[in-house]
């Protein structure tokens, strides 16, 4: 979800391969917006946790618009614009070639990284996964979603109560509105709804609800995030099997509001960064989970004291910890 007055992330890295305990070499590839929030991020103690946890870094990758996009009319329109670069810069990447990390401005920026992955290139020699043909030549991976988020950014221009649209990208994702903008993203074809998991809701608007009931989405609760549940492992197996690669998307605020304090759409009653990691972790075991976002970090005057810097971190230490476990 878009929050105005959250400055946030899109952090792009590039690490080299390093061998695990199991031989296997990992890689992460990170997408980095050109705002102050990737820079606290990369110096802030990022890159020696992912060293850490057995990742090198070597190069760093920017989202940014040029300067005629930056003069084009309409937010929403540069908001397009910056995802199709998003997408551009995660598609340069192959179907094994390890973990993408995108720490990002807000929801929105879920557009770009779908349109990225659906678009990544022909898996090497390493992967038994041909890739996928057809007759007009090789066709979109198909992707699946899990969306954590206190809010489910499922609503239209013809539901939402706030016109943000930041409130409609998954909506926007699953083709049901603004199919101009998606198609200016990249991200083509929509996703449809059984391709995607929404975890975390507590705040739903009632005519947004309507849709998700009509939908074919999936859902994890509250609970079952805060225990690491077991069905984590069912609903990973069930997008394994309709799709090439799934996408961990997660908007800080689906956290206790206690760590992210200076985030203005909290919701209560949200697992702890601790918790959520763990279930983070369980869903990096699955080998087709191979990106994971995070969007909407308050940080310098709304996070005085850290925390959610900090909640982010262990959010993104819990997947390299589900990788290197695989």
């Amino acid at each position: 979800m878009r929050a105005i007055a959250i400055v946030g992330l899109g952090l792009a890295l590039l690490f080299g391969a390093v061998k695990t305990g199991t031989g296997q070499e990992k890689t992460a590839f990170i997408v980095r917006n050109a705002s102050e929030g990737p820079r606290v991020m990369a110096e802030s103690g990022l890159l020696e946790m992912l060293r850490r946890n057995g990742f090198a870094a070597s190069g760093v990758e920017t989202v940014k618009l040029t300067p005629a996009e930056e003069k084009e009319y309409g937010e929403w329109n540069r908001d397009a614009l910056e995802n199709r670069h998003i997408g551009r810069l995660v598609s340069g990447r192959r179907l094994n070639e390890g973990l993408t990390i995108g720490l990002l401005t807000n929801c929105v920026d879920v557009l770009g990284m779908l349109a990225g992955l659906q678009h990544l290139g022909p898996p090497g020699a390493a992967s038994a996964a041909p890739p996928r043909e057809g007759l007009a030549g090789r066709k979109p991976l198909r992707v699946g979603l899990i969306y954590l988020d206190a809010h489910a950014d499922f609503n239209t221009p013809e539901t939402t109560l706030s016109g943000m649209l930041g409130g409609m990208d998954v909506a926007v994702a699953a083709g049901m509105c603004l199919t101009r903008l998606r198609l200016k993203v990249g991200l083509d074809p929509a996703l449809p709804t059984r391709y995607i998991v929404l975890g975390g809701l507590r705040d739903v608007d009632p005519l947004e609800q309507e849709l998700l009931d009509r939908s074919d989405a999936a859902f994890l609760s509250v609970d079952e995030l805060r225990r690491a549940s077991t069905k984590i492992d069912a609903e990973l197996d069930r997008l394994g099997r309709l799709t090439d690669v799934i996408y961990v998307h997660i908007d800080m605020d689906v956290l206790d509001p206690r760590e992210v304090r200076g985030h203005s759409l909290s919701v209560p009653e949200g697992p702890t960064s601790l918790e959520l990691a763990a279930s983070v972790e369980r869903m990096f075991r699955h080998p087709k989970t191979l990106a994971i976002g995070i969007a909407s970090l308050p940080f310098g005057e709304r996070d005085k004291d850290g925390a959610s810097l900090k909640a982010a971190y262990r959010l993104i230490e819990g997947a390299l910890k589900g990788c290197a476990g695989r």
